[in-house]
């Protein structure tokens, strides 16, 4: 039970913060000096940072299920447990979002269909106009890489106390980077909350956010697994 409370604290406070920061501070928002890409990027790595010495001693700090996923597939956590950790990162991710809007919807000029929750989304009419295939490739591979931090600086023999600020800052440059093809998932549960609410296109792009980031992090678990990125320890 605590470690489900951990994650569900966890993936609340990523969503918040990070998409908070989207939605509450990012370009466009009406009376405010908008924090920009970057902004919104360090938004969601420094709560990684902080949900990691919160909640790490716990939990581990998954917060994604997709990190919950690669760890399984390294023989890092058993499958019950990991479904466990689902339960809460999703149910955490869409309190997270509904709490969002209630605070964002407390100002007149927002409204949830022009100014959304910070949905991931491609093509048309979103951020950068990206192409699904290139939605598609950059969630795999900017997931794969995410689970190679993370799995790398978690692993026997890493420096311990710096894990938390590598794994959020590795989160930071991913949203550099990728905040104009989706948004950034690579974690779905991330994903599912601010879609839930928002609906419409949002849901039926859904299914990238959840298949990419499991298809990386699977990617990933396997290099460990098989000690292909395992330290030698000797």
């Amino acid at each position: 039970m605590k470690k489900m409370v951990a994650e569900f604290i966890g993936t609340f406070t990523l969503v918040l913060f990070g998409c908070g920061a989207a939605v509450l501070a990012g370009a466009g928002t009406v009376g405010v000096d908008a924090v920009g890409q970057l902004g919104i990027s360090l938004a969601f790595g420094l709560a990684i940072v902080a949900m990691a010495y919160g909640i790490g001693p716990v939990s581990g700090c998954h917060v994604n299920p997709a990190v919950s996923f690669g760890a399984f597939i390294a023989g890092r956590m058993e499958a019950g447990e990991m479904i466990q950790y689902w339960i809460a990162q999703f149910a955490g991710a869409l309190v997270g979002a509904a709490v969002l809007y209630l605070i964002a919807s407390g100002k007149a000029s927002y409204d949830l269909g022009t100014n959304g929750l910070g949905a991931n989304g491609w093509g048309p009419g979103y951020l950068g106009e990206y192409t699904l295939q290139a939605a598609l490739v950059f969630e795999v591979v900017a997931t794969f890489l995410f689970l190679v931090a993370i799995l790398g600086a978690t692993q026997a023999g890493a420096p311990a106390a710096m894990a938390g600020l590598a794994i959020g800052l590795t989160l930071a440059v991913i949203h550099i980077i990728g905040i104009q093809v989706t948004g950034v998932s690579v974690n779905p549960a991330r994903s599912f909350g601010p879609a839930i609410m928002v609906g419409g296109t949002a849901i039926s792009q859904l299914w990238l956010f959840i298949i990419a980031p499991l298809v990386g992090a699977a990617l990933a678990g396997i290099m460990f697994r098989t000690g292909l990125l395992e330290a030698d320890n000797t």
